[in-house]
C-alpha cells in the first residue's frame, strides 16, 4: 500500500483538466528553453530585443522548464498507478508496467537524438521512471528527503554549467548551442553518439528530485482538485515565484552585461541560486495552471481546448517541435541559424507552440491520440 500522511480520497473518472493544461504550456516553456539552442549567436540581430530576451529566459526559463516538466512527469506516474490499481492491477503488474514504460522512453529518446536533435528529454525521463518506480511504494518522507538529498547534485551540475559560460562572459545558450554547421549527417550521428550516454546520465540526475515532488503533489491530487488545494497552491506559486525570480536575478544581470566586474564568489553564488531556486519556480507555473485550471473549465473556449489538446498529445508535440526546429534552423532546412539571435529564436519558439496548437486540436476533431502516445502504449502494454 501506499503511505501517504493524509486518507486517500476516492478517486474520480473523469479526467482533469489541471494536468493537461499545465502539459500544454508546458510545451511553450520547453520551446522557448530549446529554440535559442539552435542558433549560433545568441546577440545576432537586435541588441536590445536580445537583452530583453535573455533577461527574460534567465528569469522564468532556464532551469525552470525541466523541472516543470519532471514535476508533470512525476505526477502522472501516480496517475498511471491509480489507474491501473482502480482496473484491478496488482503492484507487480503496474510496476512492469511503469518500468517498461520507462525503457521504451529510453529507447525513442534515444532515436529522436540519432535522427534528429542531440537534444532530448524523454530518455531522462525514461531513466527516472526506470529508478523510481520503487519509490512509489514509499512514505511521504522518504520521498521529500529523497527529492531534496538529490538537488545537491542535480544543482551542482547545472550550476557549474552555468559558473563556465558566466565566468567566460558567455550565454549559457551560446555554451550549449547545438547548431549543426557545415556538418553532414553521418557526422552529426557519430557526434551525438558518442555524447549521448553522458547526456544520458546527467540529465536523470537533473530531473530527479521534480519526478519525487510531482509524485508527491500527485498523491494528494494537487492539480486535479485544485479547488480544496486552493491555499496550498496559492502560498506556494506565490513565494516559489519569488524566490526563483530573486534568486536568478544575479545570474541574469552578470549574462546581460549589466552587472559587470562581478567577483568570482559572486559569479558561485549566482551560478547556484539560479538553477535551485529554477527548480521551485518550474514547479510554480504547473501549480499556476491548477489556479486557473476551476476557471479555465468553467469558461472553456477555443484556447483552452486547444491547450488541453495539446496537453493530451504532449510527447508527439514535442518531437514535432524537434522537426521544426530542424526544418527552421539547420542548413538543410531553412539554414536560419547565422541570422536569428536569441530574440529571433524565441519568436520562432512561439510560432512553433501556435502551430502545436493547430496540429493538436486537429487530431482532437479527428479523435487522434497522437503517433507517439500511441506507440508507446503499444509497446508498453503489449503483454498487458
Amino acid at each position: 500500500m501506499l503511505q501517504t500522511s493524509e486518507p486517500a480520497r476516492p478517486a474520480t473518472t473523469a479526467r482533469a483538466l489541471a494536468p493537461d493544461l499545465a502539459r500544454g504550456f508546458m510545451l511553450l516553456a520547453i520551446a522557448f528553453a530549446h529554440a535559442p539552442l539552435f542558433v549560433v549567436a545568441v546577440d545576432r540581430g537586435s541588441a536590445a530585443a536580445n537583452a530583453v530576451s535573455e533577461f527574460f529566459h534567465v528569469l522564468f526559463v532556464n532551469n525552470h522548464a525541466r523541472p516543470m516538466f519532471a514535476f508533470l512527469f512525476g505526477y502522472s506516474l501516480v496517475q498511471l498507478l491509480n489507474s491501473r490499481t482502480r482496473r484491478g492491477a496488482d503492484w507487480v503488474t503496474v510496476r512492469k508496467l511503469l518500468r517498461r514504460r520507462g525503457w521504451w522512453l529510453i529507447a525513442i529518446g534515444f532515436a529522436h537524438v540519432a535522427l534528429l536533435v542531440p537534444i532530448d528529454i524523454l530518455a531522462p525521463y525514461g531513466l527516472a521512471a526506470v529508478v523510481l518506480t520503487g519509490m512509489l511504494r514509499r512514505g511521504d518522507k522518504a520521498l521529500l528527503w529523497t527529492a531534496g538529498t538529490l538537488m545537491v547534485p542535480a544543482t551542482a551540475v547545472v550550476g557549474f554549467a552555468m559558473w563556465v559560460a558566466l565566468m567566460q562572459g558567455l550565454s549559457t545558450f551560446s555554451l550549449g548551442t547545438i547548431a549543426a554547421g557545415a556538418r553532414g549527417f553521418g557526422e552529426l550521428f557519430v557526434t551525438r553518439m558518442a555524447g549521448w550516454p553522458f547526456g544520458l546520465v546527467l540529465g536523470t540526475v537533473i530531473v530527479l528530485p521534480a519526478v519525487l515532488f510531482g509524485m508527491w503533489a500527485a498523491r494528494r491530487r494537487i492539480l486535479e482538485e485544485p479547488e480544496r488545494h486552493r491555499r496550498l497552491l496559492v502560498r506556494f506559486t506565490v513565494i516559489a515565484t519569488v524566490v526563483s525570480v530573486a534568486g536568478s536575478v544575479p545570474a541574469a544581470l552578470i549574462q546581460t552585461g549589466l552587472w559587470t566586474g562581478a567577483s568570482g564568489p559572486a559569479v558561485v553564488a549566482a551560478s547556484i541560486a539560479q538553477p535551485l531556486t529554477g527548480y521551485f519556480g518550474g514547479i510554480a507555473m504547473a501549480c499556476a495552471v491548477g489556479l486557473i485550471a476551476p476557471l479555465a473549465a468553467r469558461g472553456r473556449g477555443p484556447l483552452i481546448t486547444a491547450v488541453e489538446a495539446l496537453g493530451r498529445r504532449s510527447m508527439s508535440l514535442y518531437l514535432f517541435q524537434s522537426i521544426a526546429f530542424v526544418v527552421v534552423f539547420f542548413p538543410f532546412g531553412l539554414g536560419l541559424q547565422d541570422d536569428l539571435g536569441i530574440a529571433g529564436a524565441t519568436g520562432v519558439a512561439v510560432a512553433t507552440w501556435l502551430v502545436s496548437l493547430l496540429i493538436a486540436d486537429l487530431m482532437r476533431r479527428a479523435d487522434h491520440r497522437g503517433p507517439a502516445e500511441i506507440l508507446l502504449r503499444r509497446l508498453a502494454y503489449r503483454r498487458t
